[in-house]
């Protein structure tokens, strides 16, 4: 037993801090029958204002309905002063929060003496809530009404709701009366502008900031990152080390967020080895951000290894890890995973069933996800979404299960979007079923007739069978709409850049060399078994012209520069901006076996791994 006399300070701390959480038991108790609280307390002799301040502070916190807050109100009316540790601003806040935008603004009339933190405090509330029309009114208010000179403070809380429009008034405001010296809101005008891509407005201001700090750093590195710029993010970043600003886990989850996007690999083990010197390899975030990069990279064993040495991995890690089998096609590792995952005492949600469905169409394991999709909600109490309907859909389409993916979706409690009913689109694709698609491609079309991939997928269906007319009939559809196929694209990265290959490129610098190896390289496969499956050129013309246009598909083209520049035990990493097609596909399946190469092909669904003449997909996707 420890003595009284020996730490009366830890014994103090100990009744205090037992006397706060008896306080706050009280206060949670009543709080289900608000009136026992505030009555007691205004008719009790010994309880002071600063009680009753502390119980009206504490209520406003967690008070979720306006009858809670109007008998909170009616007791300051009562009890209190608006200005006391600024309840009446509280109040305010509270009323537009809960959605009643008129007695906010009323009850702010009423408060007297108000004072600069008070019109800041009216001002940011409109503006978290996206109001932007009612947070210019009350800095307009502000000014003429209570000759009130706003400050940083005032200028930050309107850039962070503010458009491009708005924000550009409060730039001209902030010119005017000096405030644009303060380095804070030269950093919120900085995100303001990237936010909406005026990158060259954002730099200028981030070259007339004088010492700028982490956040500004950060700030400039994040909006050329999210607008497309690694490398430009990623040249500020070494410029920021190099003035000796040391990168957070934020710079380095921005970065690393970027390099996922493209799927880089040379640059991801760089910002891996910074990590582990500075020992931000402690930093769950960071190694879910690391996890993630390295598996949008075709890098899974390396996802792998990450996560094994993360000592304890949040929920979020834990789904990264079944999101990085998922779009590799490893549904049964996923599946394992997610078992494991709820043995450790994890309750999954709904983005860990979208990508488990999601692992289970893209490796045919029907069975799996029927029972899954089953038990969502019966075991996990986890909705079902339109991501996980899409998913089931894919499943079933993927299997050729064509009605049981119509019946699933007739059977949905909500509207089937464009998701759902794209995916049904696809199998009528893969599967031949020209009546159903015909149908599926008219109600996307009526959803979104903007979107030319319903028109390309219908004309492909029709193609397929050789249905050239009603091929015709979409094409010109598309051509009459102002319409364009997006051009299909390869990247693969060499000599730390990115190269790009179109179909039928000729703007590389190595083309002549590029396109000898790929002849020789198609004429090893022909040798081999190989032979051009043409019926993914959608157009009317010869045979023989429509063998030249699937050889120079862009995948080729990336295939043959990366077996020119790498070495033979280096896998061929290469990202495709659509879908593979079937003869791409076949083909890395042949190279792969003459070449004795292994070949990683990411396209917007999953990553294919191609070795000895085989796909990870099992020719399933």
């Amino acid at each position: 037993m420890v003595s009284t006399t020996s730490c009366p300070g830890s014994l103090f701390k100990f009744i205090a801090l037992r006397h706060k959480l008896n306080f706050q038991t009280q206060f949670l108790h009543n709080l289900s029958d608000p009136s026992r609280l505030f009555e007691s307390r205004c008719r009790q002799d010994n309880f002071n204002n600063s009680s009753l301040l502390e119980s009206v502070i504490w209520s406003i916190s967690l008070c979720s309905s306006i009858p809670i807050c109007r008998l909170i109100h009616s007791r300051v009316v009562k009890c209190l002063n608006y200005n006391d540790w600024f309840v009446g601003d509280r109040l305010v806040s509270l009323y537009a929060r809960l959605g009643f935008i008129s007695d906010a603004h009323n009850l702010f009339d009423e408060i007297p003496d108000r004072d600069l933190v008070s019109w800041n405090s009216f001002i940011s509330v409109f503006s978290k809530m996206g109001e932007v029309g009612l947070s210019l009114n009350a800095f307009y208010r502000m000014r003429h009404e209570d000759a009130m000179n706003p400050n940083e403070i005032t200028l930050i809380s309107l850039i962070s709701g503010c458009g491009i429009v708005e924000g550009g008034y409060v730039h001209g405001f902030a010119v005017k009366n000096g405030l644009l010296s303060e380095r804070k809101v030269l950093n919120s005008f900085i995100n303001m502008y990237g936010k909406y891509g005026s990158l060259n407005a954002a730099s200028r201001l981030f070259q007339m900031i004088k010492l700028p700090n982490l956040v500004s750093w950060n700030s400039i590195i994040k909006i050329h990152v999210q607008n497309g710029l690694l490398e430009k993010g990623i040249l500020y970043f070494n410029i920021m080390r190099r003035v000796e600003i040391y990168p957070d886990q934020a710079t380095i989850v921005t970065v690393l967020q970027g390099c996922a996007d493209i799927g880089v690999g040379k640059i991801v083990d760089a910002f891996h080895g910074y990590i582990l010197c500075s020992g931000l390899d402690k930093s769950v975030p960071t190694m879910t951000a690391l996890l993630n990069v390295y598996a949008k990279s075709g890098r899974l064993t390396a996802s792998r290894e990450i996560f094994r040495e993360m000592r304890e991995p949040d929920m979020i890690a834990w789904t990264a890890m079944l999101a990085a089998y998922a779009i590799h096609g490893y549904g049964r590792h996923a599946v394992d995973h997610f078992n494991f995952m709820v043995q450790k005492g994890f309750e999954p949600d709904h983005v860990t069933f979208t990508h488990l469905l999601s692992a289970c169409s893209h490796s045919g394991l029907v069975n799996e996800g029927k029972e899954l999709f089953k038990t969502m909600y019966s075991a996990y109490k986890v909705k079902p979404r339109l991501d996980h309907y899409s998913c089931m859909v894919d499943l079933y389409g993927r299997s050729g299960c064509l009605k049981d993916a119509r019946v699933l979706i007739d059977s949905m409690p909500m509207e089937p979007n464009s998701g759902v009913w794209g995916a049904l689109l696809n199998g009528c694709k893969v599967y031949g079923d020209i009546e159903l698609g015909e149908e599926v491609a008219g109600k996307l079309i009526t959803l979104n007739p903007s979107d030319p991939r319903n028109y390309i997928m219908l004309s492909s269906i029709y193609s397929k069978s050789g249905r050239w007319a009603e091929f015709s009939k979409v094409r010109s559809l598309m051509k009459d709409q102002g319409l364009v196929k997006t051009a299909g694209c390869s990247f693969i990265e060499h000599d730390h850049k990115i190269h790009r290959f179109l179909v039928s490129d000729q703007a590389h610098p190595d083309i002549e060399r590029i396109h000898a190896k790929l002849n020789d390289l198609m004429n090893k496969i022909g040798e081999a078994g190989y032979v051009a499956n043409t019926e993914f050129v959608l157009h009317d013309v010869d045979e023989d012209v429509k063998g030249d246009l699937v050889r120079l598909h862009s995948e080729k083209l990336a295939i043959a520069f990366g077996l020119l520049m790498y070495s033979d035990n280096v896998p061929l990493i290469i990202t495709k901006n659509l879908r593979i097609c079937g003869d791409c596909h076949n083909m890395a399946k042949f190279v792969s076996r003459v070449e004795n190469r292994v070949i990683i092909i990411r396209d917007t669904k999953r990553f294919h791994h191609f070795a000895d003449g085989l796909c990870s997909c099992g020719d399933y996707w």
